[in-house]
Order: structure tokens, then C-alpha cells, then sequence
């Protein structure tokens, strides 16, 4: 069947406003004080519920990234079966770089433990939050002295997030898993065409 020049432009200039409207910098509404996050992915459905009285920077940041639709066809690409799944790099390499420099500062520690289901973001040191998100596979405590505050946890659908697609594990250069600086530059042009088995991140939306 073939597509009408109308259809292609038309499919074109949406994916254009989606891009655009993804790399939303400027983004930063405070959040609700509790908030819930229908997370859709190529496994199923979870919700993640965010306090942001447990870390308010953080909170407002992942509500934001979810407002602009930030987190459409993200895979999850660092998943560790007992420790934890990670995703966050956008599928647009132009995407990714605006954010790029877009850090947050830490919010303290100390009110959560990274236990079981709790959604964390994650850093490459003190005050360097931008959009990569884990969450937490067991009782990862050990982390909680490393500056890693948890924002909210899984309520439902932790059995989605379980089967999660892990086969590639640890993320190079110490594993055989992607590299994040090629999702960085590449999107998922280099996932798919390399590590063809991982799930997605489809959306995500607010809920109640």
C-alpha cells in the first residue's frame, strides 16, 4: 500500500513537534507533592508513585521529563538481573544532547532506602541528575550513601518490570551491554541494530 505525500508530511512534522517538545529544557513546573506514573513498555504496564517531599528536585525533574513526553521509545538498556534496571538516554541523538548539560543539583539523603521497586535517578557524581532513571531490583542500601535519593516507587506491576529484557547485562566498556556514550550519539539506531532484543520504554503519562 502505498502512503500519500499528504500522510508523510504530516507523519513527519509530528515526529518533529515530538522531538522538540522532548528536548524541552525549560521545563521545570513544580511537581505535585504525590503523583503517579503510568509507565507503558514493550512487557506491559507499571506505575511508579513520586513523593516529592522524599527528594523535591529530583521529583520535579522526572515530572517535567514525563510532561514533555521526553520518555517515548526509551529503551531500557542497562538491565541487571538482583540489581537493577536502567533507562533514561533518548532514541534522538539531538535530544540528548540538549539535556546533556541540564543537571540538577543532589537532594539530600536519608528519608528512603533504595529497597526493592524504588525509582532512583542516576549520577556520574555529586549533582549531576539529567534524565537517566534505575530502578531497583533488591535491597540496594549500599547505594544510599553514594547520593543516590530515591524519588518514588514501583505500586504496580513490579512483575513487568522483572521481565524486563536482561540477556546483554552490564553496559560496555565493563560488560557486553551498550555503551550509553553510543546511545548518546547514535539513539536507537545503534540499539536496534545491535542489541536488537532489549524492551522500551513506549510512554509515559500522569496519572492521579
Amino acid at each position: 500500500m502505498s502512503t500519500s505525500p499528504f500522510r508523510f508530511g504530516l507523519a513527519l512534522a509530528l515526529g518533529f513537534v515530538a522531538a522538540r517538545s522532548a528536548a524541552d529544557v525549560s521545563a521545570t513546573a513544580p511537581a505535585p507533592a504525590v503523583y503517579k506514573v503510568k509507565m507503558a513498555t514493550t512487557r506491559g504496564n507499571f506505575v511508579i508513585e513520586v513523593h516529592r517531599d522524599w527528594a523535591p528536585l529530583g521529583a520535579d525533574r522526572f515530572y517535567n521529563l514525563v510532561k514533555v513526553g521526553y520518555f517515548t521509545d526509551v529503551a531500557f538498556f542497562r538491565v541487571i538481573k538482583g540489581f537493577m534496571v536502567q533507562f533514561g538516554i533518548h532514541g534522538d541523538p539531538a535530544v540528548n544532547r540538549k539535556w546533556h548539560a541540564s543537571r540538577i543539583a543532589d537532594d539530600p539523603t536519608g528519608k528512603q532506602s533504595n529497597e526493592r521497586g524504588m525509582v532512583t535517578f542516576a549520577t556520574a557524581g555529586p549533582n549531576t541528575r539529567t534524565t537517566q532513571v534505575f530502578i531497583n531490583y533488591q535491597n540496594n542500601a549500599r547505594l544510599d550513601a553514594m547520593g543516590f535519593t530515591p524519588i518514588g516507587r514501583v505500586v504496580s506491576g513490579m512483575d513487568v518490570v522483572e521481565q524486563l529484557e536482561g540477556i546483554y547485562g552490564e553496559g560496555a566498556p565493563s560488560g557486553a551491554g551498550p555503551s550509553q556514550s553510543q546511545i548518546e550519539s547514535a539513539g536507537n539506531a545503534y540499539l536496534k541494530a545491535q542489541f536488537p532484543k532489549l524492551d522500551y520504554l513506549k510512554s509515559a503519562t500522569i496519572g492521579q
